[in-house]
C-alpha cells in the first residue's frame, strides 16, 4: 500500500488491513474492545493514510509470496509437510488431498487457495481447527463440510477460497 495519505483506499487494501486486523488479534497483540474499534476504522476509512493509521503500532506483515504448486493431474500432500502461510493449488483434471491433520504448521492462520476446473479436493483438517471456506465458488460441483465442536482455543484457522468448476470440495476433522 502506498504511503501517500490523501490516496483514496480501494477495497482491496481495506480488506488486507481488516486481515492483519484480525490476525494481530489471534497473536494477542489486540483486545476485544481494540479491535472492533480498529476494524471500524478500517473499513470507514476512505484514504490510504487513514488505513496505515490503523496498522502504525503493529509489526510489519510478510510480503512472502504464497506457496504455488500446479498440475494438470493431482496433487497429494500428507504426514509432516510444513503448511505454508498463503498456498495457492492449481489442478486441472485430477484430485487434491490436503492432510493438514499431522502436518507442521507455524501460523494460526493459513489461506488455501483452489482453482481446480474439473477436479475435486479434500482437506483434512486437525482436531483442533477452524475453517472459514465462504470464499469457495462452485459451479457445476458442491462443498460439503460438518463442524465439529472445539474443545478450548483453535490452534489453527484456515481459509479457504478459490474455484471449482465440475469438481467437489470435502473438508473433514481427523481427531
Amino acid at each position: 500500500m502506498s504511503h501517500n495519505s490523501q490516496v483514496q483506499a480501494s477495497d482491496d487494501e481495506r480488506e488486507r488491513v481488516v486481515q492483519r486486523l484480525q490476525l494481530a488479534f489471534a497473536e494477542g497483540r489486540l483486545d476485544t474492545a481494540e479491535i472492533d474499534e480498529r476494524l471500524h476504522a478500517a473499513l470507514t476509512a476512505r484514504t490510504q493514510g487513514e488505513l496505515s493509521t490503523v496498522l502504525a503500532d503493529l509489526p510489519g506483515e510478510s510480503r512472502a509470496e504464497p506457496v504455488r504448486i500446479r498440475s494438470g493431474n493431482g496433487i497429494v500432500r500428507r504426514g509432516e509437510w510444513r503448511v505454508p502461510r498463503e498456498l495457492s493449488v492449481e489442478c486441472g483434471y485430477g484430485g487434491v488431498e490436503l492432510d493438514l491433520s499431522r502436518a507442521i504448521i507455524d501460523d494460526q492462520v493459513v489461506d488455501i487457495e483452489l482453482v481446480l476446473p474439473y477436479g475435486s479436493a479434500r482437506i483434512v483438517l486437525p482436531h483442533d481447527a477452524t475453517v472459514d471456506a465462504d470464499g469457495v465458488v462452485t459451479e457445476w460441483g458442491r462443498m460439503t463440510y460438518q463442524a465439529v465442536r472445539q474443545r478450548g482455543a483453535p490452534r489453527v484457522h484456515v481459509r479457504v477460497k478459490g474455484h471449482l468448476g465440475y469438481g467437489r470440495l470435502k473438508i473433514v476433522h481427523r481427531g
